[in-house]
């Protein structure tokens, strides 16, 4: 599989989410409708995770968020968390990409802070 990302947009990837999160950043992965690419994943965790199926699923799930509530009184969709028994996943995408982390235990101001800053990184993908 060919990288969807320069080496350059990786390490920025990487860099913002290492300062938003610290040691709770587990993993790192960037994608699009059709492909992916895990940027970063911590020394502790096995390597075997089947992202492709995260990846679908990801996809569609912001498609069908963002579609669900557009218009409401809640405003524009922002980001996605998901709680889980070891960890959580937040998921920040656009119409063209996005990317997922897994993160230990984090506040929501964490949350916010993380999405915010990753948010700004694919946006400036698109200048």
């Amino acid at each position: 599989m060919t990288a969807p990302l320069s080496d350059d947009a990786a390490s920025r990837f990487v860099t913002v989410a290492r300062t938003a999160l610290g040691d709770s950043l587990r993993s790192l992965t960037f994608f699009t409708r059709t492909d992916y690419e895990q940027l970063y994943l911590r020394d502790d965790l096995e390597q075997d995770a089947d992202l492709s199926s995260f990846i679908g699923h990801e996809w569609q799930a912001f498609q069908l968020t963002q579609d669900t509530y557009k218009g409401s009184e809640l405003g524009e969709y922002q980001y996605t968390v998901r709680s889980f028994e070891n960890g959580f996943l937040l998921r920040v995408a656009t119409e063209r990409d996005g990317v997922f982390v897994t993160t230990d235990g984090l506040t929501v101001t964490q949350f916010d802070e993380a999405a915010n800053a990753l948010e700004s990184v694919l946006e400036d993908r698109r200048d």
